[in-house]
């Protein structure tokens, strides 16, 4: 045991003492000092600490952070020596879990508890959890960029109105995401929380381009491209990559292969999906051409329509309200058969299918022959012809396989002439056959499809 004294009051042991700063004392609280041998567990310390600060606390969310060598003392089994701590060490008893003001795809801020133990990875997994969105590895955390003082203080403005606060939920690690009115169930605990989810699921309208102007966008293609400087290292944790409780941290979208996108589930990371490209182009921080610029005006010009008549959530109740109306209806028919056709399943999910009476004309050398009439159907990427309608329950005269085919529209309104020519791969190279229709309507059918 640490700790034995001569009667003069000399230590007689290996001990020697420890020094631990704990954080909720306050940053000007003077150390714990702990009597401590090599041989202690880092449990133990922990224990010793607890007891002597006396107060009545929930300490479980703590551990020991060894500032010198940036490393977190996690494995409470293991003892001083095997982690190499003496007398030297500077030692902190901070919680794990810490709130970060997070800034998302959208610009808006919401406050979070972030994990600070954990590799950026896992931290990222947990904020994910909690804002509803699926595919955490989609994602990764950002250094904020240092602004100027005239910017600081425009932004202290800005987020006394727009920052919410998410800092309350607690989800369990094995939590799934169940749905609840159309949303998440921990977002509908109050309206506070309701109201941070429509923030999240609901693309902003009316912004006015003064507003834009205000907002930080980078002033030079060196400002661009420190913009993937900043991104966080996902093996290490935030502490130890210099990240403190409070600071301001950007969420974004890093990695562009989304998987299973689900619009029921994922309607924040939809909109927030939407929203990172919106401000990448208003903002000026991706490069794109005119052409570019105006399908993506007309996209959010229809979403921001779609934004004002609907609330996500009305949305997917009224989407889970058709899918249990598509579903009662086919049990019904299924059951009784009276109050639908009776192939309306089958004609649901039955393989398209064109048929009509066209002029075929195949050119080969040293042949005169013209075009001549046959009964032709197009099935999948299948071209099959008859001589009659009525013996297309045998076998055809000829099939083609329009995989790899090319289709060349030869029309001419003035002269009646409304053919398709296809260029069909064969072992001889490419073989032209000429299907001609008697009007625009067939043509065009036909053409299109």
């Amino acid at each position: 045991m640490a700790g034995l004294k001569t009667a003069s009051g000399e230590y007689i042991d290996d001990s020697w003492e420890l020094n631990v700063f704990v954080e909720d004392l306050g940053p000007e609280a003077d150390p714990v000092t702990l009597r401590v041998s090599g041989s202690m567990h880092i449990g133990g310390i922990m224990l010793q600490i607890v007891d002597k600060l006396k107060l009545q606390k929930d300490w479980s969310d703590h551990a020991l952070w060894w500032e010198q060598k940036k490393l977190w003392l996690l494995k409470t089994s293991w003892s001083l020596d095997k982690y190499g701590i003496l007398a030297d060490a500077k030692l902190h008893y901070t919680p794990q879990h810490k709130p970060v003001l997070l800034s998302l795809p959208n610009r808006r801020s919401v406050r979070v508890r972030a994990n600070f133990a954990q590799p950026v990875f896992r931290t990222v997994a947990d904020i994910c959890k909690v804002l509803g969105i699926r595919h955490f590895e989609e994602l990764s955390l950002l250094r904020a960029p240092e602004e100027k003082e005239k910017r600081k203080q425009k932004e202290k403005e800005t987020n006394t109105i727009e920052s919410y606060d998410l800092t309350a939920v607690r989800l369990p690690a094995s939590a799934e995401q169940q749905l609840f009115r159309g949303m998440p169930a921990h977002f509908s605990d109050s309206a506070e929380t309701e109201a941070c989810f429509r923030m999240l699921s609901i693309s902003q309208t009316g912004i006015t381009p003064e507003q834009i102007m205000r907002m930080q966008r980078p002033g030079s293609v060196i400002e661009k491209a420190q913009i993937n400087s900043r991104w966080l290292d996902s093996s290490r944790t935030l502490l130890q990559q210099g990240v403190k409780e409070n600071d301001r941290l950007w969420l974004r979208f890093k990695y562009y292969s989304f998987f299973d996108l689900e619009p029921k589930y994922d309607t924040v990371r939809i909109n927030q999906l939407y929203e990172q490209a919106r401000w990448a182009v208003l903002l000026e921080e991706t490069d794109c051409t005119e052409e570019e610029m105006i399908v993506f005006a007309a996209l959010q010009y229809r979403i921001n329509q779609l934004s004002l008549n609907t609330s996500p959530a009305e949305q997917s109740a009224e989407s889970g309200l058709d899918d249990l109306d598509k579903a009662l209806a086919s049990l019904e028919v299924k059951l009784e058969g009276t109050s639908l056709p009776p192939n309306v399943l089958e004609s649901l999910t039955a393989i398209p299918e064109l048929k009509d009476y066209l002029r075929i004309f195949r050119p080969r050398k040293l042949t005169l022959k013209g075009y001549k009439q046959y009964w032709v159907t197009f099935k999948e990427t299948t071209v099959s012809y008859y001589k009659t309608a009525e013996d297309s329950l045998g076998e055809p005269v000829q099939q083609l396989n329009l995989k790899g085919c090319e289709v060349v529209p030869d029309v001419n309104i003035s002269g009646q002439k409304f053919c398709i020519k296809l260029l069909v791969p064969s072992p001889e190279g490419m073989s032209e056959v000429y299907l001609r229709c008697t009007d625009v309507s067939r043509a065009s059918g036909w053409g299109s499809a």
